[in-house]
């Protein structure tokens, strides 16, 4: 089997987990097989799960975790879901890959389904900066 993955990750600045904590720099381990790296993960996430601002995750040898993808939403101004309402605040949770991200939007979509001005989509690092531009204000 070939040793192609890896576990990265380690403790972010906040729970966007876009940066890594200052005079911090990202964990790396491996290379490992992929059914190692799982069980390497599961021991180092057990060893933090009390700390919400660390996070680990397995990325194969030349995936700089690919394809970057974001949760993004809130309470919106009105249902055409154009504008954040008045007082709050475009979220934005990632980056993430595919999977979590779509983990993550289940989740938050789940806890908002009352109401009928909340909403959430999963998107990509470039439309996340479209959203930023145009969503608020």
């Amino acid at each position: 089997m070939a040793k192609d993955f890896f576990v990265v990750g380690g403790e972010y600045a906040d729970t966007s987990f876009s940066n890594i904590a200052d005079g911090l720099t990202e964990e790396r381990y491996g290379p490992f097989t992929e059914k190692d790296a799982h069980d390497f993960w599961r021991g180092i996430t057990a060893k933090t799960v009390d700390n919400a601002l660390v996070r680990y995750v397995i990325r194969r040898e030349g995936d700089q975790g690919g394809r970057e993808w974001f949760v993004v939403g809130g309470e919106w101004a009105d249902t055409s879901f154009g504008r954040i309402a008045p007082g709050h605040r475009l979220e934005v949770y990632g980056p993430l890959d595919r999977a979590e991200a779509m983990s993550f939007w289940r989740g938050i979509t789940a806890k908002s389904v009352d109401n009928a001005l909340a909403r959430y989509d999963v998107v990509t690092g470039d439309e996340v900066e479209h959203l930023k531009t145009t969503a608020v204000g």
